[in-house]
């Protein structure tokens, strides 16, 4: 019974305390629980341990760990355990001996140091990353909340806004514009689609006219005419397919990026007027209630944060206004040059007029495709 309560015992945990003597300490009563649950699922890991001595040691080994507190070491502190139930006394020599060999493995790598927690200057910069983000949420949630209650209040007609007519006006304008050239454009494809069908269709019939000339020698004159027809038919309306695409790029080029891009800053300068007459509104409401301290920090607070939003708002209305005049320079320009490219060679091609159709590709500096190259669809650039 004795070797089995050493061998035990020779697992057992000695906690290293802050003042490396050997006190009195209250003794633990719960050493054989402790032994047992050791026993069953392994040592604690978590916790620094000595082992003191081998499996299957004497009597005189047993310590219990409210009588025994080993050297000190920096940032190594177990607090012992709560007593709970009987405890196993040591005789002194074994004291004398398990106090030598913890002084002994202190000294070598018996001992295994807990692993250090992160820096405090780690700690801090963690803490200062997070109360930033979380102050950046509460900044969008506060804007939020006041655009909202502000969009709401214009809806139902419980709000003023700030208006500017003749810029509104220009906007609105921007947009109808916008709706009509997508309508043109959106023509204008399906113009390319079929007059490309036409032509395919034109030099399929050609090849088809130049073939029935070899082998029907009694039509082999009129199949030659409608051949060499179909195929100068098809030579010009590849050069009006041409023409017609490049009005369609360049239709597109106006109405997808360079309209769009003014869109995007006229949706910025809407949200900006936004947040302007939301925090107006606000700085309104706190004029008009008591003059107290707290009520002088917030009105402070708003006034601030209202000519913010006034800058930001008067700057975007400028460049809108920049934008929208630029833009209106650029269509002209863009629509005079293509309006004339396209009934040129409309005119051209259905007049019969070959050499007025090549002319009209020339004067809009308009290269077509090589024969020998690949042909691909009219449809590319689109």
């Amino acid at each position: 019974m004795s070797d089995g309560i050493m061998s035990k015992a020779a697992t057992m945990e000695i906690p290293i305390s802050s003042n490396g003597d050997a006190g009195s300490l209250p003794e633990d009563d719960g050493l054989e629980q402790d032994l047992q649950q050791v026993m069953v699922s392994g040592p604690n890991l978590n916790e620094t341990s000595i082992v003191s001595g081998g499996y299957g040691g004497t009597a005189e080994g047993i310590i219990p760990t409210s009588t025994i507190k080993a050297p000190p070491f920096p940032g190594c502190l177990v607090q012992p355990h709560s007593p709970r139930g009987p405890s196993i006394s040591p005789s002194a020599s074994a004291a004398s001996r398990m106090a030598s060999q913890a002084g002994a493995s202190g000294a070598g790598s018996g001992l295994h140091q807990p692993h250090p927690g992160p820096p405090v200057g780690g700690e801090e910069v963690v803490r200062g990353i997070a109360v930033e983000k979380f102050d950046i949420v509460k900044k969008w949630g506060i804007n939020t909340y006041k655009c909202t209650k502000q969009l709401l209040s214009e809806r139902f007609g419980r709000g003023s806004r700030t208006v500017d007519l003749e810029l509104e006006t220009q906007i609105e304008l921007l947009r109808e514009t916008k709706r009509k050239y997508e309508c043109v454009l959106q023509l204008a494809r399906a113009l390319t689609n079929h007059f490309y069908s036409l032509v395919q269709t034109q030099h399929a019939l050609g090849d088809a006219f130049a073939d029935l000339s070899q082998k029907s020698p009694e039509l082999q004159e009129e199949f030659g005419y409608n051949a060499e027809t179909q195929k100068l038919l098809c030579k010009n309306g590849e050069t009006l397919l041409g023409a017609v695409n490049f009005f369609v790029s360049s239709i597109n080029t106006l109405v997808n990026k360079t309209m769009e891009d003014t869109l995007m800053t006229v949706k910025q300068y809407e949200t900006a007027r936004l947040e302007y007459d939301a925090y107006r509104t606000d700085l309104e409401e706190l004029s008009m209630g008591p003059r107290d301290a707290s009520t002088l920090c917030r009105l402070d607070a708003a006034q601030s944060q209202f000519q913010s939003h006034k800058d930001k708002y008067e700057k975007l209305r400028a460049d809108v206004a920049i934008k929208l005049k630029f833009l209106e320079e650029n269509k002209i320009k863009v629509m005079h040059k293509q309006l004339l490219l396209f009934h040129n060679a409309i005119s051209a091609y259905f007049a019969g007029n070959q050499q007025q159709l090549e002319q009209t590709l020339k004067q809009f500096n308009i290269k077509l495709k090589t024969p020998g190259a690949e042909k691909p669809s009219w449809l590319e650039e689109q």
